[in-house]
């Protein structure tokens, strides 16, 4: 399959234009539904500050329209704002992080992130500091609203991101989004997701159940090979899911690219089920 085979399948819509990267596996925090069952005692399992700059490149020649980083928890890579900044001058990215290490002394971390190009993503579930602090780990809520208002001041593009066992719609998210609102982040930047049942939430039961369908088809690169969308590359009871593994081989990016493509064209005709995955 050529590179102008995968362009105009982005072009067109038949393939979606973003490529997720997960940077590595292991988080400052055990989150209660965590993909990836990160924590600080999870096998690291990093990409390097190359090879994803290279993946930001080659997505570019390749018609990609923008990169998304997760983890694990990206910012413990002491290299991560500055190697963003650079996959940026390619292609606009996503930084997804629980925000907790940016706070304090660590701020000035964040500088490199300050970019027309760049959105850092901080998670947020609950107004209520006890239950955002239940899933997500101790002082986590003090740490994010304290440090949302900063990073928007300093010129950093902000979202917040809510994972919920509830309806995305409930009524009971409006104060969430007041909150969310009076630091500073905008309606379109506030993302409201349903918990996947995969790694760690499907050992609790907790989430929606979901089929390759289910989950957006974007091409997802990981230690472990490339992967059907970002819940692909999950890990459950310490081994990794591999229902979604696409190909072992990550770079050239044409590989895998060219595989998750010929996936989609293998496809039956029907609408995908809408459970609100993003």
């Amino acid at each position: 399959m050529t590179e102008s085979t995968i362009a105009e399948a982005i072009a067109s819509g038949e393939m979606p234009g973003r490529v997720w990267i997960y940077s590595n596996y292991h988080c400052n925090l055990a989150c209660s539904y965590c993909l990836t069952e990160s924590s600080p005692r999870s096998e690291r399992r990093e990409l390097t500050a190359e090879q994803m700059l290279t993946i930001a490149i080659e997505a570019k020649s390749l018609g990609f329209t923008g990169i998304g980083v997760t983890g694990g928890e990206p910012m413990l890579l002491p290299w991560l704002p500055e190697t963003v900044a650079a996959m940026a001058a390619h292609l606009p990215v996503i930084l997804l992080t629980n925000g907790t290490l940016l706070g304090g002394d660590r701020f000035e971390r964040a500088a490199p992130l300050a970019h027309p190009d760049i959105a850092v993503q901080i998670s947020l579930d609950s107004h209520q500091p006890d239950l955002n602090d239940m899933a997500r780990g101790p002082d986590n809520f003090d740490k994010v609203v304290a440090v949302v208002p900063r990073l928007i001041v300093s010129g950093v593009r902000v979202r917040i991101a809510t994972t919920t066992a509830g309806p995305l719609d409930s009524p009971t998210l409006d104060p969430l989004r007041a909150l969310v609102r009076s630091l500073g982040v905008r309606d379109e930047d506030h993302i409201v997701r349903p918990i996947v049942r995969r790694g760690r939430a499907d050992e609790r039961d907790l989430g929606v159940v979901a089929v390759a369908r289910n989950i957006p088809s974007e091409l997802t690169i990981a230690a472990d090979g490339a992967f059907w969308g970002s819940f692909g590359p999950t890990v459950r009871a310490g081994r990794l899911d591999t229902d979604l593994l696409l190909t072992r081989t990550i770079l050239p990016l044409s590989i895998p690219a060219s595989t998750l493509l010929a996936t989609l064209r293998g496809l039956p005709e029907g609408a995908d089920a809408s459970l609100g995955i993003r």
